[in-house]
């Protein structure tokens, strides 16, 4: 699952970021079904560039989660933690209508242990 997050208007940027490492983070992190469910969490959020090589999209941050399976993501998803912890917390700094999710099954292309 990849979240493109887009934050609410009365949050600077810098507030956003703040709030999502370190407020967010650890309240998925302690979603019990979490710990059996979701392989990998990660957040990205945006740098300043310094070439043209690439532009950033008009979004405050990504969420990148693997699940062991869409089951997997649907117990972490419907848990009480992620109902009555989790959830409130993203209505508090994230713009839910504006931010983009994609579920999907990824591709290697560069493997990461290539030969050198």
């Amino acid at each position: 699952m990849t979240m493109f997050l887009k934050r609410k208007d009365d949050l600077s940027h810098e507030e956003f970021v703040k709030h999502h490492i370190e407020v967010h983070g650890p309240k998925f992190r302690s979603i019990p079904e979490a710990a059996t469910h979701c392989l990998r969490y990660i957040q990205t959020h945006p740098i300043e560039l310094k070439t043209d090589a690439a532009q950033n999209a008009d979004f405050d941050g990504t969420a990148e989660l693997w699940f062991d399976s869409e089951d997997g993501m649907e117990k972490v998803l419907t848990s009480d933690t992620y109902k009555n912890t989790v959830f409130p917390d993203e209505k508090t700094f994230l713009d839910h209508d504006n931010t983009l999710i994609l579920v999907g099954e990824q591709v290697e292309i560069i493997d990461a242990y290539r030969e050198r």
